[in-house]
C-alpha cells in the first residue's frame, strides 16, 4: 500500500538501511513497501549522496519561471485595479497596455486579482456581457435619462446622462437640482453648443420628456427638441432596457461612483462626476467597442446648434391650422381633436396620408402627431 505522508521519512530511511544489507533481495523490499524499482533506486542514490537529507522530498517548482508575471507589472495591477475596483481582466488588460505596459492576458490579470483577494463570488456573478444592437454612426442616436436621485447635504441631486449610442460617448453627466423643462434644457444647450445636435434623442415616457398620463401629447421639452430639428422616440412602458445603454451606463455610474459615497453639496458631486467622465469616455475601455475607448469612436455632430429656433414652415400642399389656446386642440371638418396643451398658438400641418380617402395625417414640424379618420363618425359635442 502507499507510504503514509505522515511517516514517509522514517519509511525511506527504513528501506535504504535494509537495502544496503548484504544479500538483501531489493525486489522483495520494493514489493513489501509498496514502490518501484525505480523509486528504490532513486532513495538509495539520494542517500549515499545526501545521506538522510537526500530521502525529502525535492520541490519541483522550476528555480526559474519565464511565465511567471514580474512583481513590478503584477502591483501595476494590483494598483489599477485598486484605482478601478469595478473593472475586469478584459478592462484593466487594455488599460495597462495604453499606459505602456506589456501586454498580460484578461485570465492572467483575473489569476493575480484572486490571489490578492480582489475579486467577490458577486463580482463575478455580475460579470455578465450584454449584447445590443449599435447605430452606424456617431449622433445617429442619443439616449437620454436621469439616474435615480439622491440626497446631498445641501438638498436633492438628480443626474442627467446623454449618451451617444454608437460610441457609447457620455456627452454629459449634469447635476441638477429638480427634474423641469427648464432645467434640463439649460443643461442641454450647453452639450449642444459642444457637441451638435444628434439625428434623434430617445427617452422614456415620464416627465420632462413625455406625457406618461397622456401618450403620444407632447411637452414643452419635446416641442424645443423637435423645432430644433432633432427626432424623438420613446421607450415602450415598462421596458427599460429600450434605452438599454444609457440604463447600463448608470449601472457603471453607481458601481463606480455612486456606491458608499456620500456628497455636501451638488457642486461636490459635479465634481465627482467630471473626472469619472474624464476616466469613463478616455480611459475605460469597452468591452463592446472590442476595448477601445469611447472617445476614439466618437466625433462632434456637424449640425451646430441655432442661438435662435428656426421659423415653422410648411409646404404649399399642408392645410395649416394653429392649435387652440384653450385646450390645446385644433378644428378640421367640424370636428375639434385634442393635440397637447404646449402645441398651443403653434402651426400644425394637415396632409393627406396617402392610403385611403378619408385619412389625414397631422404633423408638428417632422413629427407625426395623429391620423385623423374622416369616415368614422364623429363623436357626440364634437
Amino acid at each position: 500500500m502507499p507510504w503514509n505522508a505522515k511517516d514517509t521519512m522514517s519509511l525511506r530511511e527504513e528501506f535504504v538501511l535494509l537495502a544496503r544489507q548484504d544479500g538483501a533481495n531489493r525486489r522483495e523490499l520494493c514489493r513489501r513497501f509498496g514502490i518501484s524499482p525505480q523509486t528504490a533506486y532513486k532513495w538509495l542514490t539520494r542517500h549515499k549522496q545526501h545521506g538522510s537529507d537526500g530521502l525529502a522530498d525535492i520541490s519541483r517548482r522550476p528555480k526559474t519561471s519565464p511565465r511567471l508575471t514580474d512583481t513590478d507589472l503584477e502591483q501595476a495591477v494590483v494598483a489599477l485595479r485598486r484605482e478601478h475596483p469595478c473593472w475586469g481582466g478584459r478592462k484593466l488588460s487594455r488599460r495597462l497596455q495604453d499606459l505602456g505596459k506589456p501586454l498580460l492576458a484578461p485570465s492572467t490579470i483575473t489569476s493575480i486579482l484572486h490571489r490578492h483577494e480582489l475579486i467577490s463570488p458577486q463580482s463575478s456573478e455580475a460579470a455578465t456581457p450584454w449584447k445590443r444592437f449599435e447605430h452606424a454612426a456617431p449622433n445617429d442616436l442619443w439616449q437620454m435619462d436621469f439616474k435615480g436621485c439622491f440626497q446631498t447635504s445641501e438638498g436633492v441631486c438628480h443626474p442627467l446622462t446623454v449618451l451617444d449610442d454608437h460610441s457609447r460617448f457620455n456627452l454629459g453627466i449634469r447635476v441638477c437640482s429638480e427634474q423641469r423643462y427648464r432645467t434640463v434644457r439649460a443643461q442641454l444647450i450647453e452639450i449642444f453648443r459642444r457637441y451638435g445636435l444628434p439625428v434623434r434623442i430617445n427617452t422614456d415616457n415620464g416627465a420632462p420628456w413625455g406625457a406618461a398620463r397622456q401618450p403620444g401629447q407632447l411637452t414643452e421639452l419635446a416641442i424645443w427638441l423637435i423645432r430644433l430639428g432633432i427626432r424623438l422616440s420613446y421607450s415602450r412602458p415598462y421596458h427599460p432596457q429600450t434605452n438599454g445603454k444609457d440604463e447600463r451606463f448608470h449601472r457603471s455610474l453607481k458601481a463606480e461612483v455612486l456606491n458608499g459615497r456620500s456628497f455636501h453639496s451638488l457642486q461636490e458631486a459635479q465634481a465627482a462626476f467630471d473626472c469619472w467622465r474624464e476616466v469613463y469616455n478616455q480611459q475605460r475601455p469597452h468591452e463592446a467597442l472590442q476595448m477601445a475607448t469611447p472617445t476614439t469612436r466618437y466625433q462632434i455632430s456637424p449640425k451646430t446648434y441655432p442661438e435662435e429656433l428656426p421659423e415653422i414652415e410648411y409646404g404649399p400642399n399642408d392645410t395649416v391650422v394653429t392649435v387652440s389656446k384653450w385646450g390645446g386642440a385644433i378644428s378640421f371638418h367640424g370636428r375639434d381633436y385634442k393635440l397637447s396643451n404646449p402645441l398651443a398658438g403653434l402651426p400644425v400641418a394637415i396632409r393627406p396620408s396617402g392610403k385611403k380617402d378619408g385619412l389625414y395625417d397631422v404633423y408638428f414640424i417632422h413629427h407625426k402627431l395623429m391620423q385623423i379618420d374622416l369616415r368614422e363618425p364623429a363623436e357626440a359635442g364634437a
